[in-house]
């Protein structure tokens, strides 16, 4: 077993996460909680491509919809797959606190297409919602999770059928499309006692020619040099770029980091995700974007940032318009009105 298990029964990276002490933890927690900037939320509504069941049933095969954080719709050989499918209006176990999105999804949940499968990275809120996954279960055909991740939704009322689980280097093929679980640095748990009792995990989608990687939640380490060698080069990567910060550099990449992994991945363009939908760490909303612009600039790497639920097509990719800059100089009319009203 490549993740394995410590004689507690859960998982653990390869790597052992530095010990951060308790006034660390605290600190972090406090200054989450209290001492947020402003700049964390959109100053004005961040633009979104409205889609319709018509639109993405005439979409061309290889075409990616983002939908939101790390929720990407793929169009491969006439069916639809989706990951980390969070339509929830807060990344939380309730709805009535916690981070909300800044933006609705660019399809409603019930108008979406019926799904061949749909890819889990790890079972963290702002990636695995329960309400979101028991509506696509009446008309998905398969859940691919990693391991003890399928067990949840089995628990959930997923049938059992419809659930495949891997570890590590294992995989599947589905409809001739390659499907692989490769490593990750992260961890899961969605309450105070389950840390670590399921796997977290990045993908590896090959369809014929076309190769794609899907991070999922990652710090930087030595694995993407091995799936690089195993799997790439990779036409398109999927690399977590947001809700980062240097407390917390062992779970979450810094926008050097997700570069560094895109050329060790051996990837040709690269798409940041797990940005522009939810309010998760103390950067400002829009500083993954800039700061991998100015990254892939100096390493002339081309760089795509569609607009949420703008069509990518997989087999030909363009630069986009740099989308998050209209919101920062769009008027906010809420805020004008209240400072007029004072």
């Amino acid at each position: 077993m490549n993740a394995p298990l410590a004689p507690s029964q859960r998982f653990r990276n390869p790597a052992p996460k530095p010990a951060d002490g308790i006034a660390k933890t605290l600190g972090i927690i406090w200054n989450v909680l209290l001492n947020k900037p402003k700049t964390t939320v959109p100053a004005a509504p961040v633009p979104v491509e409205r889609l319709t069941r018509a639109d993405l049933e005439a979409a061309p095969d290889r075409s990616l919809f983002r939908l939101g954080h790390s929720t990407m719709l793929i169009k491969l050989r006439g069916d639809f797959w989706i990951t980390d499918p969070v339509f929830a209006k807060r990344a939380s176990p309730v709805q009535w606190m916690g981070p909300k999105r800044f933006h609705a999804p660019p399809i409603a949940l019930q108008d979406l297409p019926p799904l061949r499968g749909v890819l889990l990275s790890h079972d963290h809120y702002d990636h695995l919602d329960r309400t979101t996954i028991l509506h696509l279960a009446r008309t998905t055909d398969l859940f691919l999770t990693p391991l003890g991740v399928g067990d949840r939704l089995i628990a959930w009322g997923v049938e059992a059928s419809k659930v495949r689980q891997f570890d590590w280097w294992e995989g599947t093929t589905i409809d001739g499309i390659q499907f692989t679980a490769t490593p990750a640095q992260h961890f899961s748990g969605r309450g105070m006692f389950d840390g670590n009792k399921t796997l977290w995990a990045s993908w590896v989608i090959v369809d014929d020619a076309l190769r794609l990687f899907f991070s999922g939640d990652t710090g930087y380490f030595d694995g993407f040099k091995e799936i690089g060698e195993r799997f790439g080069p990779f036409d398109v990567t999927l690399l977590e770029t947001g809700a980062y910060d240097p407390q917390w550099p062992y779970v979450h990449m810094q926008p050097e980091h997700t570069v560094q992994a895109h050329e060790d991945l051996r990837g040709r363009w690269l798409l940041p995700i797990h940005n522009g939908t939810f309010d998760l760490a103390m950067h400002p909303w829009q500083d993954p974007f800039e700061r991998v612009l100015a990254l892939t600039r100096d390493r002339n790497i081309p760089l795509a940032t569609p607009r949420m639920g703008e069509r990518v097509d997989l087999k030909a990719p363009r630069s986009s318009t740099r989308w998050w800059r209209e919101v920062e100089t769009a008027i906010d009319v809420d805020r004008i009105t209240a400072l007029t009203a004072e």
